[in-house]
């Protein structure tokens, strides 16, 4: 769990540098941004992913709630996966982990549905920086769910739905992160003799 705590850390300090100070104008710039800090991910893959929900190249306006949404739509059908897993287990010590796993989804629902809404309102009212900090906290859910299975040595039956909903995850996080302005740069205060 630290670990991937680490990672989200990493991944807010990483990818604003890897992104240029102006939000992406296009859905090739910004997936080609997104690309640079996520080679294992890829370019390809984030642009099939706009694609598949939306035909047309995309605006950064477009984007804005976009990856959150398909993010949020992938992390209500892994909820619903856990549903059915759940009414099916006989084990209850297995429908312990499916209970961990629905609890972290079901947060990530809502937190994503609140990232879209941020990142529509736009970076005057915070929403873009408040976007970022829902992403990453709903990014949580894939490794949390792992965890539960892996703690008990036991194969988790989610681990396909976990590793695209992270992947998705962390597209829908570079891009609200490529949306926000950076701070201005801090001037030092002169001392005074």
């Amino acid at each position: 769990m630290e670990l991937l705590s680490s990672v989200f850390l990493l991944l807010l300090v990483v990818v604003p540098t890897t992104t240029t100070c102006k939000p992406s104008s296009t859905l090739e710039d910004a997936c080609r941004s997104f690309a640079v800090g996520h080679p294992s991910i890829g370019y390809d893959y984030c642009i099939k992913t706009f694609q598949a929900a939306d035909k047309a190249s995309a605006a950064a306006a477009d984007l804005r709630g976009l990856a959150a949404r398909i993010a949020g739509a992938k992390a209500n059908a892994t909820a619903a996966r856990v549903a059915a897993l759940s009414a099916m287990e006989r084990d209850a010590r297995r429908r312990d982990r499916l209970a961990v796993c629905a609890e972290v989804y079901s947060d990530a629902v809502d937190q994503l549905a609140q990232a879209s809404e941020d990142l529509v309102r736009g970076e005057g009212d915070g929403g873009a920086g408040d976007a970022v900090t829902q992403l990453s906290a709903a990014m949580d859910a894939a490794g949390t769910c792992e965890d539960a299975f892996g703690e008990a040595d036991d194969t988790s039956p989610l681990a396909a739905e976990d590793a695209e909903f992270k992947k998705l995850a962390t597209i829908a996080l570079a891009v609200a992160a490529s949306l926000t302005t950076p701070p201005p740069p801090s001037t030092p205060i002169e001392a005074k003799n």
